[in-house]
């Protein structure tokens, strides 16, 4: 993902902002950006970085050919990283994720600058999991295979470590190599409590964005909040659904996405007409005024290995509007979470029942919006993530 991405900022950029107020640090930053990603959002990226003693180096994304496109992104990162440290005699190389972990491997190793290893998931297995990369193909297995060998030598030769979930720091302690994980610092991905508020939303406002949606004002709001495909299950979401008009028949489902295509084609299989069906892509800071007339939320994550690593951005910034959620459980800390902070109602499986029981569930459920609100604020709170790094900071920098 690159700044110009919407993961990039929430929760990229936020957070060297962050950072380098409370440490006092220049970053230099470098990514990889999708062409049309960059045409629309160059210009605010680059003004949040100019204020913010951010120097940012954007570099084209390239996704064709596989693998190769990949290893020339890298080689031009690493130039690039190379040049910068020569001039600006980099102190620290904080590497997202195993592509990012790459380059800071090299620095160490030929600069001996230290790492940042923030590993936002088991990457390799997520690929997996995905179906990206078939181990019974020899190239993938290989390319697998000297994944997991950076994996190894990022755990076993950074200075610090960030990882989203307990679950995750609990699996690592459990592989061979790993002899401790006391430099592991678990920040989940946080949100913007202050952009994500449902106070800034009286009933006018409610009733005002549901006439410019054309959404009636007795409509029943289940909303899902992201992209599509991959790890997200829309045939179940939309089965879900199914059981939720069953239970609230003036019941719309409200997908807040660009990545809206197939939606209302699985949706008419379905049976589901299309009036119940509402498709809006929205920019970041436009998502809570949609979220803000949701009467609840839900997202199903395709459950496997690599999900255990996973701190689904969606889940902060939903309860940061104090909207009761709807999830299964396997993702990263997610079922903890809402049990701590009773802050929704967790699908025991796949099927009508479970959907149907959920439902029930729902309609007992009596936490309040502030309440739900509160948790957000306890667990994602964007000001605890950065403080979070600003400790670590100050502790690989002394």
């Amino acid at each position: 993902d690159g700044m110009t991405d919407p993961l990039g900022q929430s929760q990229v950029l936020p957070y060297i902002v962050g950072i380098g107020k409370q440490v006092g640090c220049k970053f230099y930053l470098i990514s990889c950006e999708k062409e049309d990603r960059f045409l629309a959002h160059e210009k605010k990226v680059r003004a949040i970085c100019n204020d913010n003693n951010i120097e940012w180096h954007p570099l084209k994304y390239n996704k064709k050919p596989p693998i190769l496109s990949t290893v020339s992104d890298l080689y031009k990162m690493r130039k690039l990283a190379e040049k910068l440290h020569k001039k600006n005699e980099i102190s620290v190389v904080h590497c997202r994720a195993q592509l990012g972990g790459i380059i800071g491997l090299y620095l160490k190793k030929k600069y001996n600058i230290s790492i940042i290893n923030d590993i936002r998931g088991f990457w390799a297995d997520e690929k997996v999991d995905a179906g990206a990369w078939d181990r019974k193909n020899i190239i993938y297995n290989a390319v697998y295979k000297y994944f997991k060998k950076i994996e190894k030598n990022l755990i076993l030769k950074a200075e610090q470590q960030v990882c989203l979930t307990y679950k995750a720091k609990d699996e690592i302690a459990t592989w061979p190599y790993v002899k401790n994980t006391n430099n592991i610092t678990i920040i989940p991905c946080c949100a913007d409590v202050d952009l994500f508020s449902y106070s800034k939303y009286n009933d006018d406002d409610l009733l005002k964005t549901r006439e410019r949606f054309s959404i009636n004002k007795e409509s029943n709001i289940l909303a899902y909040l992201g992209s599509i495909g991959s790890w997200y299950m829309l045939n179940e979401m939309l089965d879900f659904f199914k059981c939720y008009q069953n239970q609230f028949k003036n019941a719309q489902f409200l997908f807040i996405t660009f990545d809206g295509d197939e939606i209302l084609d699985v949706a008419q299989k379905k049976g589901i007409s299309a009036e119940s069906i509402i498709i809006r892509g929205a920019q970041r800071d436009e998502v809570p005024t949609l979220l803000s007339i949701s009467n609840a939320s839900v997202f199903f994550i395709r459950p496997c290995y690599s999900k255990i690593s996973s701190s689904p951005t969606k889940q902060g910034e939903i309860m940061s509007m104090g909207v009761p959620l709807f999830c299964n459980s396997g993702i990263g800390d997610t079922d903890m979470i809402v049990e701590k902070y009773n802050s929704g109602i967790l699908v025991e499986d796949f099927s009508n029942h479970a959907y149907t029981k959920a439902i029930e569930q729902f309609k007992e459920f009596n936490n309040t919006k502030e309440n739900i609100r509160k948790g957000a604020i306890d667990y994602f709170s964007l000001d605890n993530g950065v403080n979070k790094y600003v400790e670590l900071y100050k502790r690989i920098l002394n």
